[in-house]
């Protein structure tokens, strides 16, 4: 148990220096990640039966999704903005159906869509 407690820390040490050294850019694949992760443990909780953990990261993921409208600039963004921003709230609007119904293709879509989105953002080249 306390290895498990141990190696948390550690990731959590290393996730704070990672962030202190970022750019915005590196900060929002970190959130997507993040993100992704959040609902692969979600969906591993609930095939488990672990509801309460479920409840828990499926929480964390929503948190994260919100970061990242926050970090939406619709003045620059334009439409492309105003998409993501609306793709974002459907997204967080399927994470809360997919707690509430324990709904694993809910989360799939999720994970699905905001693996799309990562994928494009790691592509786009942060400039120098």
């Amino acid at each position: 148990m306390y290895a498990m407690a141990a190696m948390k820390q550690y990731q959590q040490v290393g996730v704070q220096a990672q962030v202190g050294e970022a750019d915005p850019h590196r900060l929002i694949q970190m959130l997507m990640q993040g993100g992704l992760d959040r609902i692969a443990q979600a969906k591993g909780a609930m095939e488990r039966e672990a509801y309460a953990d479920k409840g828990v990261l499926i929480g964390k993921a929503i948190n994260i999704i919100g970061g990242l409208r926050d970090a939406l600039d619709k003045d620059v963004g334009g439409d492309l903005a105003a998409n993501l921003d609306s793709l974002y709230e459907y997204m967080t609007m399927r994470l809360f159906e997919a707690s509430r119904h324990n709904d694993i293709a809910k989360l799939n879509e999720v994970g699905r869509l905001l693996g799309e989105i990562k994928v494009a953002w790691d592509q786009i080249a942060p400039k120098a």
